[in-house]
């Protein structure tokens, strides 16, 4: 069934510590992330525009039953500069674990370990 907007639409990242993920993604992307007590959840959700045409918005989560991880599911962040990002990541405690990497017409590729211990990529077509 073809679709005219793409499938994802939300995603989390599960955290131990909300304060420190939110410090680190915020100094990583440049973002400001609002904080939110959703009954058993504790948020920290990164900007969105809901009259956007591309991309999904999602959140940090402070729960019970999320578990950062090294495996499974991996979210993409587009940026303009992976390598100036992921000298970020290494500033605020996180782990470059792929430098910028080329994927041919798709553009680049980089990947990192957040301070909680979840994997995270970038993309950029620069």
């Amino acid at each position: 069934m073809a679709t005219a907007i793409n499938p994802v639409i939300w995603f989390e990242i599960p955290v131990v510590d909300l304060d420190r993920a939110k410090a680190f993604y915020e100094a990583v992307f440049g973002y400001t992330l609002t904080t939110s007590d959703m009954g058993p959840l504790l948020m920290a959700m990164f900007p969105m525009n809901e009259n956007a045409t591309q991309g999904a918005a999602g959140s940090l989560v402070k729960g019970d039953g999320y578990v950062p991880a090294r495996t499974g599911t991996v979210i993409y962040f587009s940026v303009q500069d992976i390598p100036a990002t992921l000298e970020r990541v290494a500033a605020g405690g996180g782990k470059e674990l792929l430098p910028k990497t080329s994927i041919g017409q798709y553009g680049f590729i980089g990947r990192f370990e957040d301070t909680e211990g979840n994997v995270v990529a970038l993309h950029s077509m620069a």
